[in-house]
């Protein structure tokens, strides 16, 4: 927890924390962005002389090699090397720390299994205590079985023997786009036993994955195995089973090396006095492939220009680094996010220089009209935020313009569509938002198309296609950017507030769900979304990450409802549990929790509420009976497996959290009561150090206080008492 929040202004000062892989993706994206500008600036000054050579055409003067040229003939070298790749197997490696792992936790499982059967516990506290060290792992018919099998031992045992042969035959795992490359009849298998490795060469009919393993795991048990077991082995070993035998891309390239398929390139060379084009013939490809390495050779590049435009490049993707370090929007730009903004810079600038080079056919036709300069900017105003689209609406048309890709007018052009794009999104909360800033980027990208026109005294007839291929680029980057946005959304774990809104929706499967499962818990989860909402939107939080977070953070529970209190009625389960196990089914939410919220895809800031909505704080009402069974009772055994919250959406479901759970246990809670409670409270987790990693203030918990003191206050309101209707008196000549 801090006392102060400090300013932008400082932030700013801030120097800069270098991070490797960022800097080198940023980079990578910096030189072919280079290429292909030096590129463009080759071409403009070589194709002076061979822009009038085109395939078929008849050449109308002469072209000759002056000196000897080599070059590569890439299609001849292409299919060299797959023809030669397809005589190779993949290299794959059998791992032995697999196998370890493996059988270690399918021995843990027959450890806890054996002891719970020498201990004589019942069936369902045996599938509680199974479920509670392997969650989600077992389907509770199998459990059962196996708990009430005579032969439950053997069946351990065969299970031992059966994963230990599956394991020896190896589980691929079989990444099909890497190979497609290589030989499609046979892998090669590496055995490592110390300084000692062996290869195997195996058929694809004879491997065996996880997706074919099901059909076969008949073949690996054994003879004497118990004839229950076959019926469920698969039920029983599948969540042990792990690919113990990957692809190795370091040991394939070494085999490649080997073969020497690397070096295996077509050269061609061109003798001095070679007539490469020939006046009154017909141009072929293969004389254009010429041609292409005769430009290639020739020199006299303008040094000065490849200079000013590397720079200008360079300060565009070190701008970009920069402000994800020094916080310009208020926090630290993640990896992610860097590697999106390169590849959207490098995108874009080397979409404009090849629209530069395509010839269009229309007068006073902004070359920026072809490309999406409100996509690119749309996107980071979305999944980031607007003020650094808004300056990349700045910097990414000037650098086109200084790279000699953008003309004035199109520079012009692609400058107020960006900077209206950035500017509509800015409190955009629908996905309908994104079609309706298309439509008026549309409009302004007309408005200012008649402006260019006007100013360059266009003839009438430019106007017609010019505007609608304006008002199509904002049309079109509306478009692209409801398609593209989604797959982003999940790529960089964006906390978009579309993507929250489609998380709130109460009738979502899961809530419904939980509703069915859990209907306390569902109520619980509902007044704590309505209290850190409303806390933070009075301290500058987001309000709706903090509502989903509150929706979902106890959905862990929905796996054993009936040992949480608000979902009880008069039975306790916990009565008849002692108070370490009873702590450990209450902590196992919390995991489950997480493991569920994995398993849906939610945003990681919303794991993160999940996670961390405990802390690591104790589970007091049984750590204190269990001090007095055992005065030496570690705490540890009865506290939370989370972290302390580390955002301020975090902390403050946290707080409402215990805040509307503790206040259910006042008797006729009024307004004083209230905040003297929640008082107690918040104080209570500042002592304990829960909000330490917070980044929330003094003056926040004061807020969040009178916060949740107005809206518990509403809700605990006192009612006065109905009268009784008196009986209604009866009706002569009625029968009653």
């Amino acid at each position: 927890m801090t006392t102060k929040k400090k300013p932008n202004k400082q932030i700013l000062l801030r120097l800069p924390k270098f991070r490797l892989l960022p800097s080198l993706v940023t980079l990578f994206a910096f030189l072919i962005t280079a290429a292909f500008i030096i590129s463009s600036l080759y071409s403009d000054w070589m194709t002076e002389d061979f822009r009038d050579f085109e395939e078929g055409r008849v050449a109308e003067r002469d072209v000759i090699a002056e000196s000897r040229i080599s070059y590569i003939d890439e299609e001849a070298t292409r299919l060299r090397r797959e023809s030669a790749l397809r005589q190779i197997p993949a290299v794959f490696k059998y791992s032995l720390e697999v196998n370890e792992e493996v059988q270690n936790a399918y021995q843990n499982f027959v450890d806890l299994s054996k002891a719970s059967f020498d201990a004589g516990i019942s069936t369902r506290d045996y599938l509680s205590q199974i479920n509670a060290n392997f969650p989600m792992r077992f389907y509770d018919e199998i459990l059962d079985m196996l708990y009430n099998d005579e032969a439950h031992l053997q069946i351990l045992d065969a299970g031992m023997a059966t994963l230990e042969q599956v394991l020896e035959a190896g589980v691929f795992a079989l990444p099909s786009a890497a190979l497609e490359r290589f030989s499609t009849e046979q892998v090669e298998l590496l055995h490592n036993y110390g300084n000692r490795t062996e290869r195997e060469r195996r058929a694809f009919s004879h491997i065996l994955t996880l997706e074919n393993l099901s059909n076969v795991i008949d073949r690996y048990i054994t003879p004497d195995a118990p004839s229950s077991f076959k019926v469920i082995a698969w039920d029983l070993l599948s969540p042990f089973i792990k690919a113990n035998v990957v692809f190795s891309e370091a040991d394939t390239e070494q085999r490649l090396a080997e073969a020497n398929i690397q070096g295996e390139l077509v050269v061609k060379y061109i003798d001095p006095g070679t007539r490469i084009i020939k006046r009154g013939f017909i141009i072929s490809a293969e004389a254009l492939i010429e041609l292409e390495a005769l430009k290639s050779a020739i020199s006299g590049k303008d040094l000065r220009t490849i200079v000013g435009q590397s720079i200008i490049l360079l300060l565009l993707y070190a701008l970009f680094i920069f402000l994800g370090v020094v916080e310009l929007i208020g926090r630290t730009l993640s990896n992610e996010e860097i590697y999106l903004l390169a590849i959207l810079s490098a995108l874009y600038l080397i979409g404009a220089v090849l629209a530069k080079n395509i010839a269009f056919n229309i007068e006073y036709f902004p070359v920026s009209i072809i490309l999406p300069t409100a996509l690119v900017v749309m996107l980071p105003a979305i999944l980031i935020d607007a003020r650094l689209a808004l300056l990349m609406a700045f910097t990414l048309p000037l650098s086109a313009f200084l790279s000699d890709s953008f003309d004035t007018w199109a520079y012009l052009f692609a400058l107020v569509s960006g900077i209206v794009a950035s500017y509509l999104l800015r409190n955009a909360e629908k996905r309908m938002d994104v079609v309706r800033a298309g439509l008026i980027i549309a409009g302004a990208n007309a408005v200012s198309t008649i402006a260019i026109l006007l100013i360059q005294r266009a003839e009438l007839s430019s106007y017609p296609i010019v505007l609608f291929w304006a008002a199509f680029n904002g049309i079109a980057s509306g478009m692209l950017v409801l398609g593209l946005l989604p797959p982003l959304e999940h790529a960089l774990d964006a906390v978009t507030t579309f993507r929250l809104i489609e998380l709130a929706d109460l009738n979502s499967p899961t809530l419904k769900k939980l509703f069915t499962i859990a209907p306390g818990t569902y109520t619980h989860s509902l007044t704590v979304a309505n209290l850190a909402e409303s806390a933070c939107r009075d301290i500058g939080a987001n309000p709706l990450l903090a509502r989903v977070g509150a929706y979902y953070h106890d959905i862990g529970k929905m796996e054993q409802p009936e040992y949480f209190v608000e979902n009880q009625t008069t039975h306790n389960k916990h009565n008849e549990l002692p108070p370490r196990l009873s702590a450990t089914v209450i902590r196992s939410h919390v995991k489950l929790g997480v493991e569920k919220a994995r398993a849906l895809e939610l945003p990681h800031a919303v794991i993160d509420i999940i996670a961390q909505h405990h802390g690591n704080s104790v589970i007091t009402w049984f750590y204190n009976e269990a001090l007095k069974q055992d005065p030496q009772v570690s705490v540890e055994d009865f506290s939370y497996p989370g972290s302390p919250p580390h955002s301020r959406e975090s902390a403050v479901v946290m707080l409402a959290d215990v805040s509307e759970a503790a206040c259910r246990s006042l008797e006729k809670p009024t307004a004083a009561k209230i905040e003297k409670f929640i008082q107690e409270l918040i104080t209570a987790k500042v002592e304990h150090g829960q909000l330490a990693e917070s980044e929330l203030t003094f003056r926040d918990l004061e807020i969040i206080k009178k916060a949740f003191v107005r809206s518990l206050a509403a809700h605990y309101h006192s009612r006065i008492a109905y009268p009784k209707l008196p009986p209604k008196e009866p009706v002569a000549g009625v029968v009653v």
